[in-house]
Order: structure tokens, then C-alpha cells, then sequence
């Protein structure tokens, strides 16, 4: 039996409002072998994006992982400290978020956002990083990588910003 890299047990994160309890995610269980594809489909508002950042311990107030386990390669990320955390994201797992304008900050240039993760995650200086980050965008098919570097996330497209987005999480060479 192979052993699963993701694992996921019975997770509930719920949100406190006002108006009483959101249970955004209701007990999901599931498994990611390696080498596997799984994808989370459902119709909008159904907790595929909750789901993901549970995954990541990224939920904030007034949302709350209240039950379950979220295990990497057998350890429970739910058990982790935010300092144990920060070496995990990225490194051994990454996350596409939805909205890239909402992910990018609009005063720094994409070059500035894709090589500071870069030289982050695999210790190098700038001029490294800009390699780097010149060759991962050609992997997600986007030409003049030079121009976009130097453009801010408002000046591109919607499908170009979510493959920067790809990028970003590609550049840190997640397992």
C-alpha cells in the first residue's frame, strides 16, 4: 500500500459571525499519493478554497480550524508552530491562490515579488533570482519575461498574473 503525501482527516473550519457559525468545512477526509492529481470541485461558496488554506494553517479570524488533521509526509501541520510553519510553505508545499490581484501587492513590481520568494527559498542574491525567475516565468509560457518583471500587477492580464501566480509557487520547487 503506498503511503499518501497529503492526508487529510475529518477537517472542520468553521467562521463565528455575527449572525452564528459558518461551517465552511464540514469533515473532509482525503488522500494525495505521490504522483497523484486531485482536484476539489464544487459549486462557488461550497469550501474548496477554505479547504486550502486550512491545508496551510492560514485561516484567520473569525475562522477557526476546530477539529481534525492535516498531515504532510506523516506530520501534522495543524501541530506545527507559525516559525515551523513558514520553513514548510513554499519549500515542501505550495498553494495557487484564486485571486491574484488579491495575492500581488500593488506597489511592488512583479520582479520584486517573484525574486524576493526566490532568493527566500533558495538563498541566492539578485542577480541569481532574477535568472531564476526570468526561466520558471518561460515555464508557465510567458514571453518577454525581461518587461514583465518590471511591470506592476495592474499592468498585466488576469490569465497572465494567475501563471505568475503558478510561477511563484513553482519557484520554490515544492514537493
Amino acid at each position: 500500500m503506498r503511503k499518501a503525501v497529503l492526508r487529510i482527516e475529518d477537517l472542520h473550519t468553521w467562521f463565528y459571525t455575527f449572525k452564528g457559525i459558518v461551517k465552511a468545512v464540514d469533515g473532509v477526509t482525503l488522500q494525495l499519493h505521490e504522483k497523484e492529481v486531485l482536484g476539489l470541485v464544487g459549486e462557488t461558496g461550497c469550501g474548496k478554497s477554505v479547504t486550502g488554506m486550512s491545508i496551510l494553517n492560514l485561516i484567520s479570524k473569525p475562522g477557526k480550524i476546530v477539529k481534525g488533521s492535516v498531515f504532510l509526509n506523516g506530520d501534522n501541520l495543524l501541530k506545527k508552530t507559525e516559525n515551523e510553519l513558514m520553513g514548510i510553505r513554499g519549500d515542501k508545499i505550495s498553494m495557487v491562490f484564486q485571486n491574484p490581484l488579491t495575492s500581488l501587492n500593488p506597489v511592488f513590481t512583479i520582479g520584486d515579488q517573484l525574486c524576493y520568494i526566490i532568493r527566500i527559498h533558495n538563498n541566492c542574491d539578485k542577480n541569481r533570482a532574477s535568472i531564476i525567475a526570468m526561466k520558471i516565468l518561460h515555464k508557465v509560457r510567458l514571453s518577454d519575461t525581461e518587461s514583465i518583471l518590471k511591470k506592476y500587477p495592474h499592468e498585466l492580464s488576469g490569465g497572465m498574473l494567475q501563471r505568475i501566480m503558478i510561477a511563484m509557487a513553482l519557484s520554490c520547487t515544492p514537493k
